[in-house]
């Protein structure tokens, strides 16, 4: 197997996984958010279902660009592919952000709330 070979594949696996994360992450959340729904979280199910949901798009969208990097950067890459790449990267890294700031409710820079746990999900 030539390198080249064997870096496509390692975008494959790549982008494949990203999509799984999406895929599974959506379907976990979903289920999730139904769980919820019947007892005694209900008030909280949707905003669950948005946190779970959001952060399964936000790791889905970090290995899509992973992927994208090690097919551009293997390759002998022409100043087309580069600017390609830059935009692409440009857009998935606004999109993470956004995905971010809607998540949390608030700008990256700012300190959470009090008594908040960055780590668990809203409401927890």
């Amino acid at each position: 197997m030539r390198f080249v070979d064997f870096v496509d594949l390692a975008a494959q696996l790549f982008e494949g996984a990203g999509v799984v994360v999406m895929v599974v992450g959506a379907a976990v959340s979903v289920a999730l958010a139904l769980r919820d729904a019947r007892g005694p979280l209900r008030a909280k199910a949707y905003r669950q279902l948005r946190h779970y949901l959001g952060r399964a798009i936000l790791l889905g969208l970090e290995l899509l660009v992973a992927a994208d990097i090690i097919r551009t950067v293997a390759q002998s890459p022409t100043l087309r592919q580069v600017v390609i790449l830059g935009l692409i990267v440009l857009i998935r890294t606004f999109l993470s952000f956004t995905l971010e700031v809607e998540i949390d409710g608030r700008w990256p820079w700012q300190s959470p709330p009090r008594g908040k746990d960055e780590a668990g999900p809203p409401g927890a």
